[in-house]
């Protein structure tokens, strides 16, 4: 199967896209992985989440201008709809798909 681009990535037809900006070496991330996961879990088939790693995929990153790790985009039809720098709760991410859906 080849690999997707990014942008075939984000365009998910009907659903939200969730993108996680990170890095192997980072801490605050592995803090979010648990708290994607439950995110994922609770919008199980509303919503795509999608980790890039800035290392291996800087031209993503830099097309976003992600500066500081881990830096999460919502997209909604390929378009960003809401962004946030660092560690963020998973109540305040089911907001903004919440508020994306609408």
């Amino acid at each position: 199967m080849p690999k997707k681009s990014f942008s075939e990535l984000i365009n998910s037809p009907g659903m939200p896209v969730l993108v996680d900006f990170y890095a192997d070496w980072c801490g605050p991330c592995k803090t979010m992985a648990p708290i994607l996961e439950q995110v994922a879990s609770q919008h199980q088939g509303k919503l795509k989440v999608i980790k890039i790693d800035v290392d291996k995929n800087q031209a993503a990153a830099q097309q976003f201008r992600v500066q500081s790790i881990p830096t999460l985009i919502l997209f909604h039809k390929g378009q960003p709809v809401w962004r946030q720098a660092g560690v963020v709760p998973a109540a305040q991410i089911s907001q903004a798909i919440q508020g994306a859906m609408k």
